[in-house]
């Protein structure tokens, strides 16, 4: 009699070859992405090591002092205008970032995403681990960490278009929201190991913690450039089905002679008529594709929230709750993991209804009263404050994900473009780029404010959000008619 065949084999064989790459890519891209926000995260933790209130830090008997006030800081960090400097920093990489991105795009969709990512990945992991040098080199000059920030900062730009990208040339509009949604945990769960990483180290030698992630995300370059597959094409596998009917499979294939419904007929058009089509689009075309400016703007403010509280959050909650160092760090990840979670459901019930600005708008507006209620009874006891983290995470970083994820990808991918899935680095890079530019601004303003008072930062974030959902009104408008009937429901975007 034959033997039956092992239950581990069984399962291993359920899954075809395609399942198989798509699954090994995304779990790349994933990690990619995560070493890239593992090491965004390490400034926000140690700027409380940066400044402290010396008067509680036990002083060594042999050190000869001059300032009982500052002893402990770390110049040029020491001066009562430390929170502006502090916005220096930020906004050296984020501003740096703002304009990086809209190129980045450019250079991605002309050159090979396994050597774009493998090198930005690299040079991070340098800029980061000089940073973290300073402190072994005794350097107190702002200029230096400055300069480094912003190197940092245009070479980080090197991420987030290629990973869309290559994420968007394995999957189709499926089960978008979904997978993206899980995937982009990735932004979260970088922020959670960049913070536990650099908090076991800020308070002996806060150096390490830039250093040990700069060597993290360096190393995860060279894992790219070892194993990263661009497009299912390069490994013989199906490219997926970007366009049609919702209930379309993923395996459907998109180039090798698809047949396509236009216009209720069904039409057949070769392999070589799509590929003569794929050429990187121009600048203009990318802008022109609908809901791709509403979206931009939309993300900006989002993203100036999100942002304002990936930079401050740490120094917030040791200057009301008055943690240390570690503890306020620690604390803080509890707003990603919120962030995870709202991701996810994001994805799910944007997938289920077909609205994604829709299921934006109503979280943003959710966002809103839950940051006033977050400011004025979030400290309160240990309960409240875990609470209110996880909630305001979700509701700040659901949209946020959703939006340089499956919406990005869904307008990258737009069927006015007919197949040029090329289109997709641009389209990202435009929308993340014109986010990034609310990523500069809230924790600039945020370092300008916070000296008046930590109420009038929240109150800025919660008129973020606000402006955030209104320029989200005109698609929810669209979204809306079409659950009523006025014109034919559709997944993702074909007629705003």
């Amino acid at each position: 009699m034959k033997a039956s065949q092992a239950p581990g084999i069984r399962l291993i064989t359920s899954f075809s070859r395609d399942s198989w790459y798509r699954s090994f890519i995304l779990f790349l891209t994933f990690l990619f992405y995560t070493a890239y926000h593992l090491s965004r995260k390490p400034i926000s933790i140690v700027k409380s090591e940066l400044h402290r209130n010396c008067s509680t830090v036990i002083r060594p008997p042999d050190l000869n002092i001059t300032n009982n006030a500052t002893w402990c800081d770390w110049a040029p960090f020491d001066q009562d205008n430390y929170q502006t400097l502090f916005g220096v920093l930020d906004n050296s990489f984020l501003v740096a970032y703002a304009i990086g991105m809209f190129f980045s795009g450019i250079f991605g969709e002309r050159l090979p995403l396994r050597y774009y990512l493998s090198f930005g990945m690299l040079m991070s992991g340098l800029f980061t681990c000089l940073f973290g040098l300073g402190f072994y080199w005794n350097i107190h000059s702002l200029w230096y960490y400055a300069v480094i920030q912003v190197m940092n900062g245009l070479m980080q730009t090197t991420g987030w278009p290629a990973v869309v990208a290559c994420v968007g040339n394995w999957f189709g509009k499926g089960k978008r929201g979904f997978i993206m949604g899980v995937w982009n945990s990735h932004t979260s769960v970088g922020n959670i190991f960049g913070s536990l990483i650099a908090g076991a180290f800020v308070s002996s030698a806060w150096g390490m913690s830039f250093i040990v992630p700069g060597i993290i995300i360096a190393c995860t370059g060279i894992l790219c450039f070892f194993f990263l597959v661009e497009k299912p094409e390069d490994v013989n596998c199906t490219p997926p089905q970007h366009h049609g009917d919702q209930e379309s499979t993923e395996t459907e294939p998109l180039l090798q002679n698809s047949s396509h419904a236009v216009n209720g007929s069904i039409t057949t058009e070769p392999q070589e008529i799509v590929e003569e089509q794929a050429e990187a689009i121009s600048f203009c075309r990318a802008l022109s594709i609908p809901g791709v400016v509403e979206f931009s703007l939309c993300l900006l403010f989002a993203k100036l929230v999100s942002y304002t509280f990936l930079y401050w959050l740490p120094l917030y909650i040791s200057n009301v709750a008055h943690f240390d160092a570690k503890e306020a760090g620690d604390m803080s990840t509890l707003f990603d993991v919120g962030g995870i979670v709202g991701g996810i459901m994001a994805g799910v019930v944007s997938d289920y209804t077909g609205g994604r600005a829709t299921t934006c708008g109503i979280m943003l507006l959710l966002a809103a009263p839950m940051l006033f209620l977050y400011n004025y009874i979030g400290q309160r006891s240990l309960g409240t404050t875990i609470g209110m983290l996880l909630v305001c995470g979700g509701l700040v970083n659901g949209p946020y994900a959703l939006i340089t994820t499956a919406v990005s990808a869904d307008l990258g991918t737009h069927e006015s473009l007919r197949g040029n899935s090329r289109a997709l680095s641009t389209v990202t890079a435009i929308i993340d780029g014109t986010g990034s530019i609310g990523a500069a601004l809230g924790p600039l303003l945020a370092g300008v404010i916070s000296p008046t008072g930590w109420n009038n930062v929240f109150y800025m974030l919660i008129s973020a959000d606000i402006l955030a959902c209104l320029f989200l009104s005109r698609l929810v408008f669209k979204e809306a008619q079409g659950w009523c009937g006025h014109q034919p429901r559709a997944r993702g975007f074909k007629e705003f």
